[in-house]
């Protein structure tokens, strides 16, 4: 009995991580077009396949499932990982080179920005109307503000930082370099390649940031 118990709870486990992933589908989809403020959640129940019931169950209101796709979009995933965590963070804190940690952190910034976009586009454009989508928004531009200033200190401990920075001027450079609006422009509507997209934000960031010798 006790080995059916553990199979039926892994299969309502199985079953309920499916169900919000196929919300979570269904609002990405519907938050861009129509947008938020046009999307009751019984189009995402609907889109879904789901019961309104459902929706409400998971996510609770339509203000913590749009802030649920906005973390799961920027993570790639529904898994209790924060992003400090993550592979990419280890493989930047490994190199010992200021431009090699901007080399690394321009891959991992090019394929969010594939994944994010439209999305992070959509809440942008949410948030001038909607006071629920506003606030996630300010939270997602100063979480990105923090993940900008430890990633200042990761490069100021190469010690090539321009003496006339402080770790606050260069997690604001960072912070702005890696804004979504740069990648929409340059690689969504004007046809950059990805690749050339790094480039751009490693040689932009390494020109207002390190020491001339670690251009070189």
């Amino acid at each position: 009995m006790a080995v059916k118990r553990r199979y039926e709870s892994a299969h309502r486990q199985e079953q309920a991580k499916q169900t919000r992933g196929a919300i979570l589908r269904a609002a990405a989809v519907l938050f861009v077009e129509p947008g938020y403020a046009a999307t009751p959640l019984t189009a995402v129940a609907a889109e879904a396949g789901v019961a309104i019931q459902t929706v409400y169950k998971v996510f609770g209101s339509k203000q913590a499932l749009l802030s649920a796709l906005v973390d799961v979009t920027v993570a790639g995933d529904d898994e209790p990982v924060a992003l400090p965590d993550r592979q990419f963070v280890a493989d930047i804190q490994a190199l010992s080179d200021a431009r090699a940690k901007l080399e690394r952190y321009s891959r991992h910034l090019a394929e969010t920005h594939a994944r994010t976009a439209q999305v992070m586009l959509a809440l942008v454009a949410a948030a001038t109307a909607d006071a629920e989508a506003a606030a996630i928004w300010r939270k997602n531009v100063d979480d990105r503000r923090a993940g900008m200033g430890m990633f200042a200190a990761e490069l100021a401990s190469t010690g090539q930082l321009r003496p006339e920075h402080t770790a606050g001027t260069a997690a604001d450079v960072l912070w702005l370099a890696m804004d979504v609006r740069n990648y929409d422009w340059l690689v969504r509507q004007r046809g950059w390649p990805p690749e050339r997209f790094q480039r751009w934000y490693v040689d932009t960031v390494v020109a207002a940031l390190l020491d001339p010798p670690a251009t070189r």
